[in-house]
Order: C-alpha cells, then structure tokens, then sequence
C-alpha cells in the first residue's frame, strides 16, 4: 500500500473569490424644465464613510440612513474682482461633513410625510436586468415660489445672495429634518433661484461592481 501525503482541506477555510467591490458615481443636471436651457451638468463628489454606513443601514432595513433630502448652499466658491471663480473642494469625509453654508433643504423622498409635492420631488430606482448597476435619479422642482424670500428676478449683480447656489448635496435621514448625515457633495459655478424661473435638479447616483464598469 502507498502511503498518501494528500491533506484534505476543510471547506470551511476556503474564502469566496468576491473582491469585485462596489464604485459608487453621481451626476448632476440643474436646468430650466421650461426652456430647457442647462445650468450644469457635471459629476459629483461621494462621502464614501457616510455613504456606506447608509447602504448597510438601508439593507438592514432600519429607520435611519436612506436619502431624505436636498440641501442647497451659497458657499462653495468665491469670486475676485475681476470676475474670476474659484471653487472649493467638495466635503467627503468627516462623520459631521456639511455644505460650506445650507441656505435650503427640502426632502426629495416621495415615502416620506415630510415631502409636500411626491409628484414632482421624488426618488426612482432604475435596473435593466443583466447588467452589474442599478441608477437613484432623484428629482427636484424648485418652484417659482421657492425658496421663501427669494428675488423677483435673477438678476442679482453679487453671487453672495441667499438663493445663488454653488453647492448641492443629498442627506440621510437621521432622526430630524435637516440634520442627517451628507451623502454626496457637487460644488458649480453659482446660479440664481428667483421668482421668476423654475428650476429643475436630476441628480443620479449610479451603485455598481466594477466587474464590467459602465461610466453614469
């Protein structure tokens, strides 16, 4: 008889092949939904801590961490003199990151009560079966009448108003309006919000394993 120097291996110790990973992408569109003249039209930055903490919490179906609402800020660039912007650098880490200065928020969920317009601000989910990816578009009408106190025309000669916007970011829900944790943040060259204009926000956040990668 042959003596075997063969070693069973138990199964329990061998590991799954899965180090695909998952790569998280957003995009903005602001424009005008009437005359559909665009505002911009770029990607965005992830807070990939807080990003995380929200999918696990939203997987295991807790009352926190889904994308509740959008804020809107007035801080994200400066201009010089001589007309020149220069923009900061988007907030992605820090479990307390904001936008530079939160002139508005509104909620976006259209599951939520605090969402007074589900028809119009709304969150839609979109998957072509076969494919490794799976879109968040997120809606956002801001109407003529909003914000409260806002300028009859967008006219404004100084970029330091209230309601000109340079900075855009979505927020979980942590327990009160307002307050919860930034999720993505997208820093542009200002643009006014007045009486006078509505203005639309698709924002898509595309999750998906960088096995067959598919830019959003």
């Amino acid at each position: 008889m042959t003596e075997s120097n063969t070693t069973n291996s138990d199964p329990k110790q061998i590991k799954p092949d899965e180090q695909q990973g998952l790569n998280i992408q957003g995009h903005i569109k602001i424009y005008d939904p009437e005359s559909q003249e665009v505002y911009v039209d770029k990607h965005n930055a992830i807070h990939y801590e807080n990003f995380s903490v929200s999918l696990a919490k939203s997987i295991a179906n807790r009352t926190t961490g889904f994308i509740e609402e959008m804020h809107f800020g007035n801080g994200g660039t400066s201009v010089d003199t001589t007309g020149i912007i220069t923009y900061l650098t988007p907030n992605t880490s820090g479990d307390n990151a904001n936008l530079y200065n939160r002139t508005y928020y509104k909620s976006i969920n259209d599951q939520s009560s605090l969402n007074t317009d589900t028809t119009r601000n709304k969150i839609t989910i979109s998957h072509t079966n076969g494919t490794t990816y799976t879109d968040m578009i997120v809606s956002c009408l801001l109407d003529f009448g909003e914000p409260a106190g806002q300028s009859a025309f967008d006219n404004t000669t100084t970029v330091n108003d209230t309601y000109v916007f340079d900075e855009i970011g979505l927020f979980s829900w942590e327990g009160t309006a307002g307050a919860g944790n930034l999720l993505t943040h997208v820093i542009f060259h200002p643009v006014q919000k007045s009486l006078n204009r509505l203005i639309q926000i698709d924002y898509t956040i595309r999750i998906q394993s960088l096995t067959n990668f598919v830019d959003v």
